[in-house]
């Protein structure tokens, strides 16, 4: 099961102390506040007399030291902070626990349920909504159909669902023509590749109303990039006839509360939506709010589930709420009634902290120390929008919510079971750093950089014609996440993510440690700017639940002129550098680094790239990627490229890596070979089962008699042993040799 050896004494080293000095026991200042959730307000908050609510010791130091003591801090409202807030810092006492809950405590007299099953229910009061619910501290599933055998916070991979090829689709319905803008200007337009991706163009409206704000790429007059059904991109399902016999605990008396969850069809995203109508004669939902959780649309749906409804409550674990009647119903998974010990809590806060101010006055030097946050709302019918070119949706929402800061920090925290985003760094940020945090079981993405430009009136003047310039700076820049560890990520949105980035320059992603995630664990929505680097981390089990991504995922279909490349406007963004990580595509594999769309100016290097079809690939107006000096570990080919048509000086460059080869080609498609954009490639070591290889369609030393990948060679497969040791030196580790050959 160590098949790394990670568990060994000599893989074990002490990680650099990322703790900030405030979580010292000696650095905690005369003039602190100190907040119990046993505490009273009325006492003047001093170790001895705590505070009770958060919100009451920042409202008395403002700019000054609050630290919080071991418990759960439920708030009753979002925590605002601001300018004024400048050098706040928020600390958990050292050695302590200390949890701020957007959630609130149940209280529940269980009776017995005349449904079938374990099942008990109970009158709540207080409260009129239960979205979701924690059970000790941990997720119940809200009722569904098909059942999650491990509950809400297993991953199922690609079951748990209906086929949505089974089912009858209710079709698109016809809306009013986006307004439609494409950037003419010359000095706006890229090269590199001849096959588009070169000017800025967004539709407004249209189908896009759905998205707030109602612009995206994908309604522009003529949207490019792999898989897109020709012209007017995106457009939605109304409904859907079921099966006859599918589900099997309908007709639903009741679906005002049910939600169905759609995948994309080739699981690029899921929808959800509401139901608008429903037929129990034919078992016909008619869609209501929704589908505006991915950019990308479809003329129908792909797999899907349903949940919300009472009859679907038959399965330990499972809960529902009925709002009308306000009794809550729980398939208890034990024997005989819930006892009273079981901690019930229900979170009814989207947003724990929202820091907001401007690019003209920001909020300076805010930290976050040894805090933990818990217990969101789901954010998946807030309000979405499409942030840049990339095949994502995203609400501009999070557990944490920031805009206008200069130097932000986060440092031990841990963010968990949020039903939402984790830390959302939304428009201007300077300097932003997450360290030593840990983020799990969450909703939605763990951390998302999200800049703005003025695409339309909301987002200021200019629009549509200044969508495409980030030279305002109303972006983040110079984030660093060093240190963290993002796990179980996309437990309601399956287009998740550990990082995500759009509209944002020069971040810093440097030994954190990322798995188990529905789809790409790092994704890129756009080429704004770059400067970015991708270094030491670990990242295994992604692309769990969705297909067409890797580990690491880019697009770039729209320019945005920024000055990072030279410090002048440039529409050329930075190279993105990618080293030093180990990478594990082990779930739907592809490519550990897929650039895809358009992606540009990639320098991937010394690297182990574990698993996937492909070791460097473009595609669709791709260019200027260069793979070198890495390992990769038994993929199909070396080098892909398809519709990539690059221009004469922006060719892909692969040379200097050791390469062992599922199959015995060294490369796929034609593009690769001939034309102006042909790759560069020498100076690899192969390996294959045989000790022989094909490049492009003949043996590997008459491909070299016509002067192409020269000095490289091939050669029988290594052993693991080999592996390993190539692996360890390369990044710098000490790995044991495994216990097998």
């Amino acid at each position: 099961h160590d098949a790394l050896g990670l568990s060994a004494d000599s893989c074990r080293r002490p990680l650099a102390d990322h703790r900030a000095s405030i979580a010292s026991p000696r650095a905690l200042p005369e003039g602190a506040l100190f907040v119990d959730p046993s505490g009273s307000d009325t006492n003047p908050g001093t170790q001895a007399a705590p505070l009770r609510r958060i919100a009451t010791a920042i409202h008395r130091a403002p700019t000054g030291v609050v630290v919080l003591r071991a418990g759960e801090h439920h708030l009753e409202s979002t925590l605002q902070l601001g300018s004024t807030n400048s050098g706040l810092n928020v600390v958990g006492f050292p050695g302590e626990k200390a949890v701020i809950s957007g959630g609130r405590r149940l209280e529940a007299n269980w009776t017995q349920s005349a449904m079938a099953g374990n099942v008990w229910e109970a009158a709540l009061q207080g409260v009129d909504k239960v979205p979701s619910l924690l059970l000790d501290g941990k997720r119940a599933t809200l009722a569904r159909f098909p059942n999650k055998p491990g509950g809400v916070e297993v991953s199922c991979g690609y079951g748990c669902v209906l086929s949505g090829q089974d089912q009858q689709w209710v079709p698109p319905t016809a809306h009013p023509m986006p307004q439609f803008y494409t950037d003419t200007n010359p000095d706006h337009q890229r090269n590199g590749s001849n096959f588009g991706f070169h000017g800025y163009t967004v539709g407004i409206g249209g189908t896009c109303e759905i998205f707030d704000p109602p612009v995206s790429y994908w309604c522009s007059k003529d949207p490019q990039g792999g898989g897109t059904p020709g012209k007017m991109g995106f457009r939605l399902p109304t409904g859907v006839r079921v099966k006859e016999g599918q589900l099997v605990n309908g007709p639903y008396s009741d679906v005002s509360q049910a939600v169905l969850h759609v995948y994309r069809p080739s699981r690029w995203a899921s929808w959800m939506f509401e139901v608008a109508n429903y037929s129990a004669a034919t078992s016909t939902f008619a869609f209501g709010r929704g589908g505006f959780q991915g950019a990308r649309g479809a003329d129908t749906g792909g797999d899907f589930f349903i949940e919300g409804v009472l009859e679907e409550l038959d399965s330990p674990g499972e809960f529902f709420f009925n709002e009308t009647s306000k009794r809550l119903y729980l398939f208890f998974n034990g024997t005989g009634a819930p006892p009273p010990s079981l901690e019930l809590n229900a979170p009814q806060l989207e947003t724990l902290v929202n820091i907001s101010a401007t690019r003209w006055s920001p909020a300076v030097n805010i930290t976050f120390s040894n805090v933990s946050f818990t217990a969101t709302t789901p954010t998946f019918f807030a309000p979405h929008a499409v942030p840049s070119g990339g095949d994502w949706a995203l609400a501009r929402r999070g557990a944490v919510f920031a805009e206008g800061t200069v130097g932000l920090t986060f440092d031990g925290c841990t963010f968990d079971r949020l039903d939402g985003n984790g830390l959302m760094l939304s428009g201007y940020h300077r300097n932003a750093t997450v360290v030593g945090s840990d983020f799990s079981f969450l909703g939605g993405t763990a951390v998302a950089l999200w800049g703005r430009t003025n695409e339309t009136a909301s987002d200021g003047t200019g629009g549509p014609a200044a969508g495409i310039d980030g030279t305002d700076g109303n972006h983040p820049d110079f984030t660093l996440l060093e240190g963290n560890t993002a796990r179980e990520v996309g437990l309601y949105e399956k287009q998740a993510s550990f990082f995500f980035q759009a509209k944002a320059v020069r971040s810093t992603i440097r030994g954190n440690v990322f798995f188990n995630g529905p789809r790409a664990g790092l994704n890129f929505n756009d080429g704004f700017g770059g400067g970015d680097e991708l270094a030491n981390n670990l990242i295994f089990s992604t692309c769990r639940e969705t297909g067409d991504h890797g580990p690491i995922n880019s697009w770039d279909r729209q320019p945005y002129i920024t000055t990072t490349r030279t410090g002048t406007p440039s529409v050329v963004m930075q190279w993105r550098s990618i080293h030093h990580n180990l990478i594990m595509d082990n779930f739907s594999p592809q490519e550990d680094v897929d650039n895809d769309d358009g992606s540009a100016y990639y320098d991937t290097h010394h690297n182990v790239l574990v698993y996937g079809s492909t070791g460097l690939k473009s595609d669709y107006g791709g260019h200027d990627n260069h793979h070198h000096d890495n390992v990769y570990v038994y993929v199909d080919v070396a080098v892909a490229t398809w519709k990539a048509e690059m221009q004469r000086g922006h060719a892909d460059y692969f040379y200097g890596n050791k390469v062992i080869l599922r199959k015995e080609t060294v490369t796929m498609q034609p593009g690769v070979c001939i034309g102006p954009g042909k790759a560069v490639i020498h100076g690899n070591q192969y390996f294959t089962k045989t000790g022989q290889v094909k490049e492009c369609e003949m043996a590997l030393a008459k491909w070299q008699e016509l002067g192409n990948d020269i000095n490289s060679t091939v050669s029988l497969l290594p052993t693991a042993g080999e592996i390993v040791s190539w692996a360890s030196d390369l990044l710098g580790v000490g790995v044991p040799e495994p216990a097998f050959v």
